[in-house]
């Protein structure tokens, strides 16, 4: 029985990526007085690495121009994340960022239904709560039970860590939980966790099929772009897949 929904954030609750953190990054290296500019499709390519600090490091290790010394790097790093960070909640604070179509409305009606709700995520807690914070107000963190963030793990997505938490925090089985998530990376931490996943895919993530590399038995359903996002679409899609259905590794039809 479908207990309680995962949230995604960055992809998931909102097209973030390109219009909004990419933007916030390239806005902190001209701050820094760095001639560096992510485009879309650069940008969409460190979008394989999970977390804003770790793509920091990977363009790094391969610039041109970058710190030499590990620590440097790890320095430079910290504190452009810190200007990328303070520029994105400028950003969505000046409303650049909305929801995506059916999201605060699914949350609304979860609520209502007394599902648990919970965010597991592994950007920055500031980074979700200047997003949620403008999409459903001050009082955002009623709607969640739980709000995982990337300070409360050690390993980021693909790692399952964060859904691991999570499920702690909820005091639920992992076949309670409904993960909606919109990239591979967050597939395959909801599948290492061994959550039910519903895949929409994102501008970044337009995916048509799971990811190949999920562990065996992986319980999943990609959501078609023409599909209606709403609480029945959830509730339906987590209902065939912990009923053991053939859809454990295909599509929503």
């Amino acid at each position: 029985m479908l207990r309680a929904l995962l949230w995604d954030v960055d992809g998931t609750v909102a097209e973030t990526e390109r219009d909004g953190h990419r933007v916030a990054f390239n806005e902190a290296f001209e701050l820094a007085g760095l001639p560096w500019h992510w485009d879309v499709a650069h940008y969409g390519r460190l979008l394989e690495i999970t977390g804003g600090r770790e793509r920091l490091l990977a363009d790094m290790a391969e610039r041109v121009g970058a710190p030499l010394r590990p620590e440097d790097r790890e320095a430079l790093a910290r504190h452009l994340h810190g200007l990328k960070n303070e520029g994105y909640a400028r950003l969505v604070n000046a409303g650049g960022i909305a929801a995506r179509p059916g999201v605060l409305e699914v949350m609304a009606a979860a609520r209502a239904a007394g599902l648990r709700q919970a965010i597991v995520t592994t950007t920055s807690r500031s980074n979700v709560q200047a997003l949620l914070g403008k999409l459903l107000g001050p009082q955002w963190q009623d709607s969640f039970e739980a709000v995982c963030c990337g300070e409360d793990t050690q390993r980021k997505k693909p790692d399952p860590e964060v859904y691991l938490l999570a499920l702690r925090r909820l005091g639920l089985a992992a076949q309670e939980a409904l993960a909606i998530e919109d990239s591979a990376p967050g597939a395959r931490a909801a599948a290492g966790a061994a959550v039910p996943l519903l895949l929409r895919p994102s501008v970044y993530f337009p995916a048509r099929q799971l990811p190949p590399d999920l562990p065996a038995g992986s319980l999943g359903m990609v959501c078609p772009a023409d599909a209606p996002f709403d609480l029945a679409l959830l509730q339906h899609s987590h209902a065939r897949l912990t009923a053991g259905s053939d859809q454990t590794a295909g599509a929503l039809r």
